[in-house]
C-alpha cells in the first residue's frame, strides 16, 4: 500500500549526474575489446559470451574460437556475431584475434515487471475504427497462451499466428511463467471473457484486432539470455514480411554494462528498427535504486538505453478514468542512460496494478497470489475465488504493451509511417501535465521515495 503527497521541487539531479559521470569514467578504462563484467575472472571457469566480428562470422572464426577451447552455441548474424561457451583464461588471447571486434557475456535477461485502458484514452481511437486491424506485434517474452479467448478473434480463431521457443526448458512454444500473455493482454485483448451481460468491468487491451507473433526467450521463472532475446530479434527481422510485424514488444532487461554502441541486446533492436520495425522497450523497475548514490537516476535498463527505440516507464493511473490523479511510480527507472548519458525514457504509461489475461495455471498466480482477481470483481453473479482468465501485475513491462499497442493503433491508420515518424509523433502527442514533485510512502517499509518529474523522469510525457 503507497500513499502519494505533493512536494515542492527540491531535485538531487546534480548528486546523480556526478555518480553516473565517474561511473561512465571508470566504464571507459575497461579493455576496449572485452566487456567490463568479463574483466579479471579467475581462470579454469567456463563462460558463456557473444562475440562480435567485424564481417558475419564464418567457418574460419569458429575455427579460431575453437583452437582457443570455444564451443559455438548460437550464430547471430544480425549482429554480426556468435555465441560461445569457452575458458575464461582463453578470453585475452581471443580479444588479440583482428577480426573481433568485442567480446561480451551472454548476459541474463528477465521480465520487467514489479482501469488502465480508458485512463490512455484507448476506447475513443475504436470509436473511430482503430483497432489494430492489418498490424501484428512480435511479443519478445515468455510465450502466450494463443487459445485464451481474449487473444481470438470474432470467429474463435487465435490471433497468435506464429509462435517459436528459443530456449529448451521448458519445452514447447506456451506460457508457463504468464507474463507473455499479461503483456499480450494488455496490447491487444479484446475482453471476451469479461465484456457482456453480468459483467462488471472489461478488461480491453489497447489494439484488440491485431496479430501476435509469439517468440519465447523467458523460461518458467521469468528468466533468459541475451542470445535468446537476440535470436528472436532475428527471427521477428525475417518473418516481417511474411506477417506484416510493425512493431516488437520487449518488457524485459537486464543492467547496463557498456555503451549502447557495443551493447549486443542494444545492437539488435537497431537492426529491427532499420528494417522498419517500431521497438518499444520497459525502462526498468529500478528508479527506488539508489545504492550508487544517484536516487534512481542512472538506471535504465538494456536495450531501453538505446536512442533508436522507444523506452516506457510506468505511471500508476488511480485506477481511474480521469488523468488528474495519474502520478509516476516510484520504482519506474530513470535516465540519463549509464555511460552515454542519453534523456529516457521516451514516453509513460500506466504499468501499475494492471489486470490483464494470464493463463490459469501460469508459476505468476501462484508466486503472487495476493495478485489474483476475484471473480466477484468482474463478474457481478461470480465468487470470491481466483480468476481463471485474469491476474494483476506492476511494473515497466505493464507499461510497454500500452505504447506498443499505441503504436499499432498509429500504424493501421498511417501504414507508411516510419520507426522515427511513428516515435515522434507519440512523442509530440503525449500528455504533459504532470506535478512537480510527488512523494510515495512504502507502507511496508517505511521508507518514502520522492519522484521528480523532470526530463529524465517522463521526457516526452
Amino acid at each position: 500500500m503507497t500513499q502519494d503527497i505533493m512536494q515542492p521541487n527540491t531535485t538531487p539531479l546534480r548528486k546523480a549526474a556526478l555518480a553516473i559521470l565517474l561511473t561512465a569514467i571508470l566504464g571507459l578504462a575497461a579493455d576496449r575489446k572485452i566487456a567490463p563484467d568479463l574483466a579479471n575472472l579467475p581462470s579454469g571457469k567456463t563462460v558463456n559470451i557473444i562475440v562480435r566480428f567485424a564481417h558475419k562470422a564464418q567457418a574460419q572464426d569458429h575455427a579460431a574460437v575453437s583452437q582457443l577451447g570455444g564451443n559455438l552455441k548460437l550464430s547471430l548474424d544480425v549482429i554480426n556475431s556468435a555465441a560461445y561457451s569457452m575458458p575464461s583464461q582463453a578470453l585475452q588471447g581471443l580479444s588479440h584475434n583482428p577480426q573481433v571486434q568485442y567480446i561480451t557475456a551472454d548476459r541474463r535477461v528477465a521480465s520487467t515487471l514489479d482501469y488502465a485502458n480508458p485512463a490512455v484514452q484507448a476506447g475513443i481511437a475504436r470509436q473511430y475504427g482503430w483497432d489494430g486491424t492489418g498490424v501484428t506485434v512480435a511479443v519478445i517474452d515468455s510465450g502466450m497462451l494463443s487459445s485464451h479467448p481474449d487473444l481470438m478473434d470474432a470467429t474463435g480463431t487465435s490471433r497468435v499466428v506464429y509462435s517459436q521457443s528459443f530456449i529448451s526448458e521448458p519445452s514447447g512454444t506456451s506460457d508457463q511463467y504468464g507474463h507473455g500473455t499479461h503483456v499480450a493482454g494488455i496490447l491487444g485483448g479484446n475482453a471476451t471473457q469479461s465484456t457482456g451481460a453480468g459483467y462488471l468491468h472489461s478488461f480491453w487491451g489497447i489494439a484488440p484486432k491485431v496479430k501476435f507473433v509469439s517468440l519465447k526467450v523467458l523460461d518458467s521463472n521469468g528468466a533468459g539470455t541475451d542470445s535468446d532475446v537476440i535470436n528472436a530479434i532475428q527471427r521477428a527481422i525475417a518473418l516481417k514480411d511474411t506477417y506484416n510485424i510493425r512493431v516488437i514488444n520487449l518488457s524485459l532487461g537486464r543492467p547496463v554494462m557498456e555503451s549502447y554502441t557495443v551493447d549486443p541486446l542494444c545492437q539488435a533492436v537497431e537492426q529491427a528498427w532499420q528494417a522498419g520495425i517500431v521497438v518499444v522497450v520497459a525502462a526498468g523497475n529500478a528508479g527506488r535504486n539508489n545504492s550508487a548514490g544517484t536516487f534512481g537516476y542512472g538506471t535504465i535498463a538494456s536495450p531501453g538505453n538505446d536512442p533508436y527505440v522507444i523506452t516506457v516507464g510506468a505511471m500508476k493511473d488511480g485506477k481511474t478514468v480521469s488523468r488528474a490523479d495519474d502520478q509516476m511510480a516510484s520504482y519506474s527507472s530513470k535516465g540519463p542512460t549509464l555511460l552515454d548519458g542519453i534523456a529516457k525514457p521516451d514516453l509513460v504509461a500506466p504499468g501499475n496494478r494492471i489486470i490483464s489475461a494470464i493463463p490459469a495455471s501460469a508459476v505468476l498466480t501462484s508466486l503472487y497470489q495476493a495478485n489474483n482477481v476475484p471473480n466477484n470483481y468482474y463478474i457481478a453473479a461470480g465468487n470470491a475465488q481466483p480468476s481463471n482468465s485474469y491476474f494483476e501485475l506492476s511494473g515497466t513491462s505493464m507499461a510497454t504493451p500500452m505504447v506498443a499497442g499505441a503504436a499499432a493503433l498509429l500504424l493501421q491508420q498511417q501504414p507508411n509511417l516510419t520507426p522515427d515518424q511513428v516515435k515522434a509523433k507519440l512523442m509530440k502527442t503525449a500528455t504533459k501535465n504532470f506535478p512537480s514533485s510527488t512523494v510515495t510512502f512504502d507502507q511496508t517499509t517505511g521508507v518514502a521515495y520522492t519522484t521528480y518529474y523532470d526530463l529524465f523522469t517522463v521526457v516526452a510525457g
